[in-house]
């Protein structure tokens, strides 16, 4: 599945963007959020979330809080229209404990590490959340290169938790390297300059679904 990232699309135009995306064949909306404090930029808010849910009422909204303290955000995002929750293993003590808080909130709930974050350290929770998010640039900045290294973890997952979680690819996708993130595992694939960046969102999301379909593999 493509994920629209609209920390790419143009925010004086965001519902028509949004839209646009999920019309060309997005099967959901990305929406990162960052606190200036755990990456070094600032996004959006719940109120730009309540927006997009107002412009967008049968979209799934997928949040990614890039945020030192993501149980301070998680309320005011479901409030706001969140689908699903994601945050970061680095931030938290005990993942478990806040994926059942989003849970019991109504949301579904993703785990996320960064590139150089080890496998070992998400393994104690592989069983315990809807989705895993593999960064595969360094968080807070679109348009970075592709790390290929994401590549082995995305697999490594996908060997441990079968059909039980999806795996979601963040950062770098493009038609060049998206077959090569289906083979290792990941079935929700990220594009924010990729999609929204181009002259026409329509021929670039074809773009990307096409090359998803297109034969690889990862060794």
């Amino acid at each position: 599945m493509l994920a629209a990232s609209i920390f790419s699309a143009d925010f004086a135009n965001l519902g028509r963007d949004s839209n646009a995306a999920l019309n060309a064949g997005a099967a959901l909306l990305h929406v990162d959020i960052m606190d200036g404090h755990f990456v070094p930029n600032l996004s959006m808010g719940p109120l730009v979330c309540a927006a997009v849910r107002r412009v967008c009422p049968e979209a799934f909204l997928d949040i990614h809080l890039m945020v030192t303290d993501p149980k301070d955000f998680i309320p005011a995002f479901i409030k706001a229209g969140a689908n699903s929750v994601t945050f970061h293993v680095e931030t938290v003590k005990d993942p478990k404990e806040l994926a059942k808080f989003a849970r019991d909130l109504g949301a579904s709930v993703g785990l996320a590490s960064n590139p150089e974050t080890p496998v070992l350290a998400i393994e104690p929770f592989l069983n315990d959340f809807d989705l895993h998010l593999v960064m595969s640039v360094h968080p807070g900045f679109s348009g970075q290169g592709f790390i290929e290294s994401s590549l082995a973890k995305t697999k490594w997952i996908r060997e441990r938790v079968g059909s039980r979680a999806r795996i979601e690819m963040d950062g770098g996708v493009d038609p060049n390297n998206g077959a090569r993130c289906v083979a290792a595992g990941a079935d929700v694939l990220v594009s924010a300059s990729a999609l929204f960046g181009k002259p026409n969102v329509a021929l670039a999301a074809k773009a990307l679904l096409d090359s998803f379909s297109t034969t690889s593999r990862v060794d």
